[in-house]
């Protein structure tokens, strides 16, 4: 048995940008960091004392004999990618519920390529999940996701990174000394709105609007650089406000990114005192970026009362195999 675990991430500034229809023909940059929630994957061959082949173990059970009858498309198309012909017993958890902004599709396929290689015997490095699990979900899934997700899930840390060409991703740790981390760290709040929605869908309306809001998107772009501008002067009420500009552009991109619901819970956070914010991930639900000075975020917190807080602390390891008996469970 072998089990990885893999973080869920902020994005801060350059969302849209890291969509290849985008980066093709502009440059691209995204500004995020990885946070201590985490994906969950457990894998083992499994022993042939069953009816079934594989079980595949996450929001649903999934007994199956053949990798084509899989239901979960990154299960599928990861063992297919492998090459994985043995049976085998997959199993997730995850620290917050899918579907909500946090990248937990893109953390799921790297922790899923970072355990079945560990499975076979081999360590992969950080770079090779990224771009592995980037080619799995944009041109063997066909999903419609960026490339900052899986670059964050399997290196981790406070990250700048830069795309641009059919090829090109490029990714530098953020430097920042402790302390600053932690006074950034102090200026945040997530909130879960209790709406879980498919990012693909979302997006797929966003990626089809890029001919239309190149301005948009080339100011998004430039907001990466000033974000850079504010952590490197260690202005960090600056970067706040500069949050709430990019948040105001990114709503522009599409019809469905907001709702009316997310709007109030925005403007109730504005009101009680917040520099800014943003609705994490591709828009519609899930979790609330909030960002405040830390003495206004008591204020915050009352009016958002009715909504769940969830605490969290940024990490720097990326996508880790945390516990390896690779022939547990296995039959000669």
């Amino acid at each position: 048995m072998i089990i990885s675990r893999t973080p869920f991430r902020i994005s801060f500034f350059g969302g849209g940008t890291d969509y290849p229809a985008w980066f093709k023909d502009h440059p691209g940059a995204a500004l995020a960091t990885t946070i201590d929630k985490y994906c969950y994957i457990t894998a083992r061959y499994l022993p042939p004392f069953f009816d079934h082949r594989s079980r595949i173990i996450y929001s649903k059970m999934e007994h199956v004999q053949g990798i084509d009858e899989i239901d979960h498309p990154a299960v599928r198309e990861t063992l297919r990618f492998l090459d994985i012909q043995k049976g085998i017993e997959i199993h997730h958890d995850g620290d917050l519920p899918a579907r909500t902004g946090l990248g937990s599709s893109s953390s799921f396929t790297v922790g899923l390529l970072n355990v079945l290689y560990a499975l076979k015997g081999t360590m992969p490095t950080k770079d090779q999940l990224a771009r592995e699990a980037i080619h799995i979900e944009q041109q063997m899934i066909r999903e419609n996701v960026g490339c900052q997700d899986q670059l964050l899930a399997a290196h981790g840390g406070f990250c700048h990174m830069e795309f641009g060409g059919a090829g090109h991703l490029d990714l530098r740790k953020v430097i920042m000394s402790q302390e600053e981390l932690t006074r950034l760290q102090d200026h945040m709040m997530i909130f879960f709105t209790g709406v879980s929605r498919t990012a693909s869908e979302i997006a797929a309306h966003q990626v089809a609007n890029i001919p239309r809001r190149t301005r948009e998107l080339g100011a998004i772009y430039d907001m990466v650089g000033a974000a850079l501008a504010c952590l490197n002067a260690a202005d960090f009420k600056s970067f706040g406000k500069l949050l709430d500009e990019s948040w105001k552009l990114k709503r522009s991109l599409s019809d469905k990114i907001t709702t009316p619901d997310i709007d109030a819970i925005y403007d109730q956070a504005m009101k009680a005192g917040a520099l800014g914010g943003k609705l994490l991930g591709a828009g519609g639900g899930g979790f609330v970026l909030v960002y405040a000075e830390p003495d206004k975020k008591p204020a915050v917190r009352k009016a958002l009362s009715s909504l769940l807080e969830i605490p969290f602390k940024f990490e720097t390891l990326g996508s880790q195999i945390i516990f390896y008996q690779p022939n547990s469970g296995v039959v000669a």
